[in-house]
């Protein structure tokens, strides 16, 4: 049956202007964005199918490869492009919530907010927090992108941001997009560098993520700093 023959108050867009978005579940918001079904499915039944696929998890539909989300009977790719972009502007939305000074203060939210920023990306992306004397946060750049060595990542723009900003301190960030969780022999290298050239000009190095969809490492936690 078609939801369009559903009794109103069924209906998901219904519900949604009479209760709110909150009131609807995640199959029901899904139906709303797919807007119609396939033969024989609802677009609630198309819904439900694309999250059982994906183990009924949200984060594992919105983090899924375009292809095999387009692999979904009833999604194609027209749609999985359309589902892949609504994921990110809602990605993008929280990571700009969340870049507020006090919602960086702590190290577990630090976490969180790079694996947001960092743990889908399809490219390799170097990025620092600068952070004053109290360990705020006073801004947040992605500083060089692509194939990231000790070659490619030059110390003395490293520096000559911290001293744009004005930085007391600084958090670096770089992710995996393979999914690698290791720090390799470079990467410790590439850190050492930047912690030398940082201290000539009084800016704390107070740790290094490597980020990837698969986990994250700090290098503070393992010694390396």
């Amino acid at each position: 049956m078609a939801i369009s023959d559903w009794p109103e108050g069924e209906r998901p867009r219904e519900r949604l202007l009479r209760h709110g978005a909150a009131a609807l579940s995640d199959a029901e918001l899904l139906a709303i964005y797919l807007r119609v079904g396939v033969r024989g499915k609802s677009a609630v039944d198309l819904a439900r199918d694309l999250l059982a696929r994906f183990d009924g998890q949200l984060g594992q539909l919105a983090e899924a490869p375009l292809e095999r989300l387009a692999q979904v009977s009833g999604i194609g790719t027209a749609k999985a492009a359309q589902l892949k972009a609504s994921f990110e502007l809602a990605r993008r939305a929280l990571a700009q919530v969340m870049l507020e000074r006090d919602n960086l203060a702590s190290p577990s939210a630090v976490r969180q907010w790079l694996k947001l920023k960092l743990a889908t990306r399809p490219h390799e992306v170097f990025m620092v927090l600068w952070l004053d004397a109290q360990n705020r946060l006073l801004a947040a750049e992605e500083l060089f992108r692509g194939s990231l060595t000790a070659t490619s990542v030059y110390p003395r723009e490293v520096v000559k941001s911290a001293l744009q900003h004005n930085a007391a301190a600084v958090i670096l960030a770089h992710n995996h997009p393979s999914g690698a969780q290791d720090a390799s022999a470079a990467d410790r290298h590439l850190t050492e560098r930047l912690k030398e050239a940082l201290a000539l000009v009084d800016v704390r190095l107070i740790d290094h993520f490597i980020v990837s969809g698969n986990g994250m490492i700090s290098f503070a936690e393992q010694g390396w700093i």
